[in-house]
């Protein structure tokens, strides 16, 4: 977006307080592009907490092709992290980073899949939600675990799914991603419907839990792959 949606420096109550007023901001019907790209986000840190390493995976879409889509780009960005943790407020702790690896990417994509929580939140602010605003872009949260809400038991099949329901309300869906695995918990972050959002994370299933602009994206935010290159040049050592 041009303008920025808010300051950053704020103290926990007056993150709360603004989270509040954002919520009231989100679009929970789809208004999407036709789609050529999706991007993946995850975040990690660096230096026990103290640098913030957002990583971007920018996705070509193909039907035809799906899941398995071409990697156009991918991007990191560091940047000192901003806020400690507090629990409902990861989004101010995150999203920073996020944006600057954004600000990186030669193409903009149209669905922007995030590992974390849409409207799945306390506040229905998740980091999912909070950055759609900020990119004004659809958004998805993805979140490996459940932060907010209740559920029914999931069917063990592949696709089968429960619906998170928070206050008398349906916040988000609790999807068997794959057989024998636990489920995943999908929201729709902001600019989606339920359905669109449990829709687009499907198409973009693969053979692991993950739908793949995220398993990309996690995979790079907690560089595995470079991880895995450095333990392999170096020399083994007697036990």
């Amino acid at each position: 977006m041009d303008a920025p949606l808010h300051e950053w420096n704020l103290e926990p109550a007056e993150a709360i307080a603004l989270q509040k007023r954002l919520a009231t901001r989100l679009e929970l019907a789809d208004r999407i592009d036709e789609v050529a790209y999706i991007a993946g986000v995850d975040i990690g840190f660096e230096e026990a907490g103290e640098i913030t390493r957002a990583a971007v995976v920018l996705l070509e879409w193909n039907e035809i092709k799906a899941p398995t889509l071409e990697v156009v780009e991918q991007v990191i960005h560091r940047e000192p992290t901003r806020m400690p943790y507090v629990p409902g407020l990861l989004s101010f702790r995150e999203i920073p980073a996020a944006l600057g690896a954004f600000a990186k990417l030669s193409q903009t994509p149209q669905l922007v899949m995030v590992d974390g929580q849409g409207i799945a939140h306390p506040r229905k602010l998740g980091v999912a939600a909070h950055l759609g605003l900020w990119l004004d872009l659809p958004t998805i949260g993805v979140a490996k675990s459940r932060l907010y809400g209740r559920f029914e038991p999931v069917g063990e099949q592949r696709g089968d799914w429960s619906a998170l329901t928070a206050r008398g309300e349906t916040i988000g869906a609790v999807l068997r991603s794959r057989e024998k695995v636990k489920p995943i918990f999908v929201s729709p972050g902001h600019r989606l419907s339920l359905a669109t959002s449990l829709d687009w994370v499907t198409r973009c299933l693969g053979r692991t839990k993950l739908p793949e602009p995220t398993r990309l994206a996690d995979r790079l935010a907690s560089r595995r792959d470079e991880k895995r290159r450095k333990a392999s040049v170096e020399p083994t050592r007697d036990a």
